[in-house]
């Protein structure tokens, strides 16, 4: 099973530079993956824990970050794929793939706090068809060399996109979302699954949803990658219920090698660990700590 680190990007840290040097320091000291999250505005339960502190740019960190570093691979958890035009997300995601060597792996869910739709003026209602419409934009894009594409919200023939990813045949599309529709999607449309703030039980459920719609849909549902974002509690407060379903104890090296080992055997691929938590200083010694004692024990 590969671990990866999620970079918190979204905890008000008012040094960006701080977010660099831990994916940097994860890079050094052998994690799999760095991933940054997502919000465009501080509303909701955002706003109710930042207020107006820094939510950094996903995708604006994971370019920095993929000048800094050289081999972790680079993720997004997730892309809120209704705020994007899917002709510019495809350009940005291939573009950083380029420039990384192919390291990017993007996360894309549907979204769920209406507040922020409401503000973009963005249909809520709509935003499962439109992530499922732009899934297959994006993928036409990454991979005809003039693509075609009809549907409900976006028309066109024979257009010429570039760059195209480095990987092949594309970035690939990891579907978060907990729920029939984010199953359907992931098991049709996508290269991975990528839950969170679920315990493991209903992981099992899902990863079998998941793999029955693939079936269904005349594919290897093996070749869906299983992955899944674990909060690592330091004394923290969390502030939704999501938040505190799948908490890991950041100060109890060997119950979270017990955990993770019960997730990987729940056909868990990789698993990000999202430490909760602003102390940076605090952060970088837990890091630390967690591949020297976690890692080796997931490492073949």
């Amino acid at each position: 099973m590969k671990i990866g680190l999620s970079i918190p990007n979204n905890w008000g840290v008012a040094d960006p530079q701080e977010l660099v040097e831990l994916a940097v320091l994860a890079d050094t000291l052998g994690y799999d993956s760095a991933w940054v999250t997502e919000h465009l505005l501080n509303v909701g339960y955002i706003g109710e824990r930042l207020g107006n502190k820094p939510y950094y740019h996903s995708l604006g960190m994971l370019a920095f970050i993929a000048a800094r570093t050289k081999h972790i691979a680079l993720g997004t958890s997730v892309v809120v794929l209704p705020f994007r035009q899917p002709a510019d997300q495809a350009k940005f995601a291939a573009t950083i793939d380029q420039l990384s060597g192919g390291r990017l792996i993007l996360g894309i869910g549907s979204g769920a706090l209406e507040a922020e739709f409401d503000a973009l003026s963005i249909p809520f209602k709509e935003r499962g068809a439109i992530t499922n419409e732009s899934m297959q934009v994006m993928r036409a894009l990454w991979t005809q060399e003039k693509a075609s594409f009809h549907g409900k919200y976006w028309n066109f023939d024979d257009l010429m996109a570039s760059p195209k990813p480095l990987q092949k045949p594309h970035v690939p599309m990891w579907v978060a979302g907990m729920g029939k529709a984010a199953y359907r999607r992931t098991g049709q449309l996508g290269d991975g699954w990528h839950a969170t703030g679920i315990p493991l039980e209903e992981f099992i459920t899902g990863r079998d949803e998941i793999r029955r719609f693939a079936i269904e849909a005349g594919r290897d549902p093996l070749q869906i990658t299983m992955s899944m974002r674990i909060n690592v509690s330091y004394g923290t407060k969390f502030t939704t219920e999501t938040e505190r379903r799948s908490v890991l104890e950041g100060d109890d090296p060997a119950s979270m090698i017990a955990a993770l080992k019960d997730w990987r055997d729940a056909g868990v691929d990789h698993l990000v660990l999202a430490p909760a938590t602003t102390d940076m200083a605090q952060l970088r010694v837990e890091t630390e700590r967690i591949a020297k004692t976690v890692l080796p024990q997931f490492k073949h």
